[in-house]
């Protein structure tokens, strides 16, 4: 199979989209700064290859999603792939980019109650449901990106999210140890205890966003919503 890319329409970009940050593997490694066609593409290049694991997702899920399978669809040598996302994961991580993006752009500019503007506390309580509403619509696809605990935990979008969680408690209790608090509060936002709760357990998706919201305030010490 040879390693050339055939035609494939490029995705478009929703206006004013943010480019936050990015999930998988860069696009340009290894190509120099004066490169700007290579540059380019190896863009669309990883682009079309992203297209073709969204088919793969769409038609089997997840679970059938491998690396051959996208060399596969997109007609390249497995290699491609695997350079491109060094891993399954990384290229699960990859296909998640575009929510991820949207989420970060929703708390770290867009209006409130979620983005800036409103009190801390009112923040926290929009963040966990917004996290929880995204997982529940990719739970299949963030399951089957979760990597090893070590790497699980200092995934970049992890740590994003963490440190915004960290940033809001400090304005509501500065005195408490706010960065293990955000760590045990992104524990309820877990994927895997998401499927648990809402798959297992038959618990709506409603429950787990008032429980998210009395947990914050239990906390904070905030005033409960009504």
């Amino acid at each position: 199979m040879s390693d050339s890319l055939p035609p494939f329409p490029a995705p478009q970009r929703r206006p004013g989209e943010h480019l936050l940050l990015e999930l998988g593997a860069g696009i340009g490694a290894g190509v120099e700064a004066d490169e700007p066609c290579l540059r380019a593409d190896a863009a669309r290049n990883r682009a079309r290859l992203l297209e073709a694991a969204a088919r793969l997702v769409e038609q089997f899920g997840a679970a059938g999603l491998t690396m051959e399978a996208v060399a596969a669809a997109a007609q390249v040598g497995k290699g491609t792939v695997f350079r491109r996302f060094g891993d399954r994961t990384g290229l699960l991580m990859a296909l998640l980019d575009r929510s991820e993006r949207k989420l970060q752009a929703a708390f770290l500019t867009g209006p409130p109650p979620l983005g800036p503007g409103a009190p801390p506390v009112e923040r926290l309580r929009a963040f966990g449901v917004a996290v929880l509403r995204r997982a529940v619509d990719e739970l299949e696809l963030q399951l089957a990106a979760e990597g090893e605990p070590g790497r699980r935990f200092a995934s970049a979008p992890r740590l994003v999210l963490s440190a915004h969680v960290t940033m809001l408690l400090r304005q509501v209790i500065p005195g408490a140890d706010c960065e293990l608090l955000a760590k045990t509060l992104m524990g309820y936002l877990d994927p895997a205890l998401i499927h648990h709760l809402t798959k297992q357990c038959g618990m709506a998706p409603e429950r787990l966003e008032a429980g998210w919201i009395d947990l914050v305030d239990r906390i904070t010490g905030g005033t409960p919503s009504c």
